[in-house]
């Protein structure tokens, strides 16, 4: 019984520290870079109250995702710091408690704090920074002109069902065409019965035409027949507007769909390291609430760390050298040194090799 109560004062301590953390944090992101966007957006474009209300709040998950991490770090340097200098440690040892038992309910709530980050960066961040840039570019910007844009995707779906999927290398606004088009079509129970690839297609008469392009007829399994083409109509309804507008950044989409835009792309041969790495990225910052959960437990418990004031100096520095390896570990994975599904768990890596090294040192 005695050894739950201390479970919870702990876990308590940690929680409270772990929310005053992502409040101060987020008050230091949004002083440095949410209000000066806002005050652009004003001084630029004119910006209604409500749609700086509407970007203030479309763009807090994302903030707030950010410092999942970074409050953990300081809850737990702060409050082992605390029960340290006021020797509530020494005491819990004095009774046969082992560091170890001590350090379970941070290091749980650390793990319990990596799920929820994960979960609200699938399912909150993305909607949010979608209405985020869709109140920029078109309530606040009145961004009417088309921009060119990479890796162009477009489905058409028919109750629940997939029936074409259209990729295209490049959309170019200035003469409204695409480059480098393929089209998959499927029937009803999901198969691939045709695929169509063509050079170019342009928008023309309320119509894309391709052209230059090859028919494969796979419908049926046993043979495949090809047909060239000059010109083709590709039976896809959207204007341009309409699919460049549904086109969404990588930060807009959740896993499931980062991942079905991966394998589309891998399938005509374009470059995915920067989707893949947004991909695993949506993992391995989330779990850095747990790794740094075990750097802050044993760093708390030096004598130097028993302030408020301590515990964030030393916290902005620590995160300082995690943001600088991850910014590294990035530019790895993005420029293929590394495949990203390694380089963006570098900076885990060496976190959980330097906390377990002074988590040891503490338990001695």
């Amino acid at each position: 019984m005695r050894i739950r109560i201390l479970d919870w004062y702990i876990f308590r301590e940690v929680l409270m520290a772990a929310a005053f953390g992502i409040c101060a944090f987020s008050a230091v992101f949004i002083g440095s870079g949410t209000l000066f966007k806002i005050a652009k957006l004003i001084t630029d474009y004119g910006a209604s109250v409500t749609s700086v209300i509407k970007i203030f709040v479309y763009g807090m998950p994302a903030i707030i995702m950010w410092t999942f991490p970074m409050s953990m770090l300081l809850a737990t340097l702060l409050t082992f710091g605390k029960l340290s200098g006021s020797s509530e440690i020494t005491a819990m040892k004095s009774c046969g408690i082992s560091f170890g038992r001590i350090a379970a309910p941070a290091i749980i709530l650390g793990f319990i704090f990596s799920i929820c980050a994960i979960l609200f960066n699938e399912h909150v961040v993305p909607w949010a920074n979608s209405a985020y840039n869709n109140v920029v570019y078109y309530e606040i910007q009145g961004n009417t002109e088309l921009k060119s844009q990479d890796h162009i995707i477009f489905k058409e779906i028919h109750q629940g069902i997939l029936l074409r999927l259209v990729y295209a290398r490049e959309y170019r606004s200035s003469d409204e065409t695409m480059q480098g088009i393929t089209m998959q079509a499927f029937d009803m129970e999901g198969n691939l019965t045709q695929v169509e690839n063509a050079d170019y297609a342009e928008w023309k008469d309320s119509a894309w035409i391709m052209h230059d392009g090859t028919i494969y007829d796979i419908s049926d399994k046993e043979k495949t027949r090809t047909m060239r083409f000059s010109t083709q109509i590709l039976p896809v309804s959207a204007s341009p507007r309409q699919i460049v507008r549904e086109q969404k950044k990588p930060e807009e989409l959740t896993m499931k769909e980062l991942k079905a835009q991966i394998a589309i792309m891998k399938t005509q041969y374009a470059d995915t390291a920067k989707l893949e790495t947004e991909l695993y990225q949506r993992l391995s910052i989330p779990m850095a609430s747990l790794v740094f959960a075990l750097i802050g437990v044993p760093l708390g418990l030096q004598p130097t760390r028993n302030t408020s004031s301590a515990g964030f100096a030393i916290s902005v520095v620590i995160i300082f050298i995690y943001y600088s390896v991850m910014t590294f570990a990035n530019a790895l994975a993005r420029g293929n040194v590394v495949e990203p599904m390694y380089a963006v768990w570098i900076p885990n890596i060496i976190g959980v090799i330097f906390g377990a090294f002074l988590i040891y040192r503490a338990s001695r």
